[in-house]
């Protein structure tokens, strides 16, 4: 009924709503069982407020933001977005607890400030004085930078008025809350209201508002998926918690590419930008090692260079393990098949362990036929020539199959030192130039006979 309170059962991850409490079917179908949160909701309608709109028009005559842009002061975080952050956009950053949100934010909030100030920071789960104390350890002090400890969302967007910043961080969205609803902060009905709400500010007062966002144990973003279709960019922080590396990676984005990454490390000083990520991952590569080869993913316009290691020994037990790290699990089982079917190399009683050094991940298909070399070079003892890039797609047959961007990825070995590389025959064109010496195969016993005579 109009103007009386609904009880409703709502799930945490998805948002699926029920009238009884129970568990989520709809995360049940993916082997996890949340329980149904009890929350209350009005009965009219809530809107969020939205940009002033004016008459239809032609195409042709609706003006446009290109050339606006400002420069966040990171490069690798300015790649990610397309070329730099878009006034007006609402970009939302997730990433698990402690992986460098924060520092990021903070960090994108100083260059900001100087460049377009003011900026307020807002944040809703440290004290202002903890914000203060990491912003003198990166030594971050722009006058034009505003810090508010507020999680009353209502009082900040009453602020944003009289303040009128031309950006706005909120860290995070999940200890906001809008005191009109009763449900808890982060929980979905919070998440979604807020989410509308901020997005009607940034459209409607030309704010560029960044969120920041925690990620589930699945790996998604806390809170309702709806979300991620409110919001104009969405990216995520990711990196292995014991290593130095932070990589930030576009999911969506409505002002430009989502193939681009960024690629951090973390220090002292906070974030610094990797501006060579293949030297950073081959840094401490072994020279003639058996189960060492360099294969290029091309992430984005970026290819990036990474060293695959494979371990083969005998099996302890009856079944062999495969143990995978930084690499699709089931395509390097595909992958160690094909080798045994197709290459006659005996793995069936043997232990394999594959991983990618230095913390990284691959996991498009140009990294098949580096993962199959790597796998037989440990099981025969013979290296790779340290200066050999391998690229292919390996098929079921036994095949090695075309790559994309292939003129890239040997111009970035080149860069690095590397003098040949393996690749498919079927990318060799008559009279193609390359930095490098270019040998084609066509099948996986070809790579073996060029690269472990």
């Amino acid at each position: 009924m109009k103007g009386r309170e609904a009880l409703v059962y709502r799930c945490q991850q998805c948002g699926f709503a029920s009238p009884k409490p129970g568990t989520c079917p709809d995360c049940a179908r993916t082997g996890v069982y949340p329980a149904l949160v009890e929350e209350r909701v009005g009965g009219g309608p809530r809107r969020a407020p939205r940009a002033p709109h004016g008459r239809p028009q032609p195409l042709g005559e609706v003006a446009t933001e290109a050339g606006k842009r400002v420069a966040t002061g990171l490069g690798e975080l300015d790649r990610v977005l397309g070329g730099g952050v878009v006034p007006s956009s609402l970009v939302l950053i997730g990433g698990d607890p402690g992986i460098g949100k924060s520092t990021l934010l903070l960090q994108a909030a100083r260059a900001l400030a100087a460049a377009t100030p003011p900026v307020l920071y807002v944040t809703a789960e440290e004290s202002a004085a903890q914000v203060r104390l990491r912003a003198d350890r990166l030594g971050i002090g722009a006058p034009g930078l505003l810090l508010w400890a507020e999680t009353d969302l209502s009082a900040v967007e009453a602020e944003l008025a009289e303040l009128q910043p031309r950006a706005l961080v909120v860290d995070s969205i999940q200890t906001v809350f809008l005191p009109d609803l009763e449900s808890a902060p982060g929980s979905v009905a919070q998440v979604r209201e807020c989410g509308a709400r901020l997005l009607g500010i940034a459209k409607g007062l030309g704010i560029a508002t960044f969120l920041a966002g925690h990620v589930t144990k699945e790996g998604t973003l806390a809170g309702p998926r709806v979300l991620e279709h409110l919001v104009d960019t969405v990216l995520y922080f990711e990196g292995e918690q014991h290593h130095a590396y932070r990589v930030l990676r576009a999911v969506k984005n409505r002002f430009g590419s989502t193939n681009e990454i960024g690629i951090f490390q973390m220090g002292e000083r906070g974030l610094l930008e990797v501006k060579n990520p293949s030297g950073f991952f081959l840094r401490e590569r072994p020279r003639d090692a058996p189960g060492s080869t360099i294969v290029s993913s091309l992430e984005g316009t970026r290819p990036v260079l990474f060293e695959l290691q494979a371990l083969v020994t005998r099996a302890s037990f009856g079944t062999p393990r495969r143990t995978v790290l930084g690499a699709d699990y089931n395509r390097v089982c595909l992958l160690l098949a094909v080798l045994e079917k197709r290459a006659g190399v005996p793995l069936g009683s043997q232990d394999v362990f594959v991983n990618v050094a230095g913390g990284g991940r691959v996991s498009e298909p140009a990294a098949d036929l580096g993962i199959v070399i790597a796998a037989a070079s440990s099981y025969l003892e013979r290296p790779v020539r340290d200066d050999v890039l391998v690229l292919g797609e390996v098929g079921l047959t036994g095949e090695v199959r075309a790559v994309v961007g292939l003129e890239a990825r040997l111009r970035e070995a080149a860069a690095l030192g590397f003098r040949a590389a393996v690749v498919p025959a079927s990318n060799l064109d008559d009279g193609a130039r390359f930095p490098l010496e270019v040998q084609g195969v066509a099948t996986v016993d070809e790579a073996l006979r060029a690269l472990l005579p």
